[in-house]
């Protein structure tokens, strides 16, 4: 089969299109005929040998995809040969950029009607990490205000739709006034340039559209210095879900930011809480009835072949996309 690996970490040139054999599926798994596997930013960091949890050389990318299954293992009941599914999987376990790939059958979930395989693919860790840290997590409700940082990331818009649809009052963070733009037409109330508002700037200004009193809810996807000014951004009684540390860096914080408000900071990983029992079927099943019902959108922007799988990481890495970026590794 046709596959995309890391021999050695690097930038995106090490990401290799090769030919390795045909997979199998064993007890318990389920062969899946990719059709299209989303991006994601722990890819990014898998890539670079700079995730916590990746293994060494040679591996195959990617955490999510959607495609038909192949070939079931023995013991594995409710899934059938032909059914469209989505899948999720671990950073170590043979990825997604193949044409097939083996995942244990309650990482499967079979997608319905109405919702097209490109979009799938990008359900099970963006969609499903918003979902979590909001509904879960923060327990967002009707009468919150919720702070959306790198609000025109896949996680990013995901959450503003989320929390919109839920009642509660968003304010989307990006990066540019475009990406501003952007994420607020997916119900954003506010909408709040970074780029024109650095540092204690955003701070203040967040504090300015919430009245003084700071949001309900602040979600996190950024980390290192955005931490700490996630921390001063919520308000008494609060939540900060905490759930990346795309920059790489180190968060300076002080205490005295969140302890005098009775605030509660909340921690989210997604292959950390599946390790420790969490099944996400259950979620993923709801979040594609909403999206094949209509109620959410998932922005698929761009879409490239397997083999170029190296300019969807530029893309990424570039970070001016806005939305999802999806492999298209097959036809249905």
């Amino acid at each position: 089969m046709r596959a995309v690996r890391i021999d050695e970490f690097g930038g995106p040139e090490v990401l290799v299109p090769v030919e390795v054999p045909d997979p199998v599926a064993g007890p318990g798994q389920v062969l899946l005929r990719v059709v299209a596997a989303g991006v994601n930013r722990a890819d990014a960091l898998v890539r670079a040998g700079r995730y916590h949890r990746a293994g060494r050389p040679p591996l195959i990318p990617g955490v999510e995809a959607a495609g038909v299954v192949a070939a079931v293992g023995e013991g594995v009941t409710g899934i059938e040969v032909g059914q469209r599914v989505m899948a999720l999987d671990g950073v170590n376990a043979p990825g997604f950029y193949a044409e097939l790939a083996v995942v244990p059958a309650q990482q499967v979930t079979v997608v319905p009607d109405g919702l097209e395989l490109t979009e799938a693919a990008a359900l099970p860790v963006a969609w499903l990490s918003a979902w979590y840290c909001l509904r879960r997590l923060a327990k967002v409700t009707k009468d919150d205000t919720v702070v959306v940082k790198a609000a025109a990331s896949g996680v990013g818009s995901a959450a503003v739709q989320i929390a919109a649809v839920a009642g509660a009052r968003v304010v989307a963070l990006a990066g540019s006034p475009d990406k501003t733009a952007w994420a607020a037409g997916f119900g954003a109330h506010d909408a709040l340039d970074t780029s024109a508002h650095p540092g204690d700037a955003e701070v203040e200004e967040v504090l300015r559209l919430t009245g003084g009193r700071g949001a309900d809810v602040v979600l996190d996807t950024v980390g290192g210095p955005a931490f700490g000014r996630s921390l001063r951004e919520v308000g008494h009684g609060g939540r900060v879900v905490a759930l990346a540390n795309v920059a790489l860096e180190p968060s300076t914080i002080d205490t005295r930011d969140f302890y005098p408000k009775n605030a509660a900071v909340l921690g989210f990983q997604l292959t950390n809480l599946q390790i420790h029992g969490y099944d996400p079927r259950e979620d993923l099943r709801e979040l594609a009835r909403r999206v094949a019902a209509g109620t959410y959108h998932v922005p698929v922007e761009t879409v490239v072949p397997l083999d170029q799988a190296r300019a969807a990481h530029e893309r990424l890495e570039r970070r001016d996309n806005r939305g999802k970026i999806v492999l298209a590794v097959q036809e249905k």
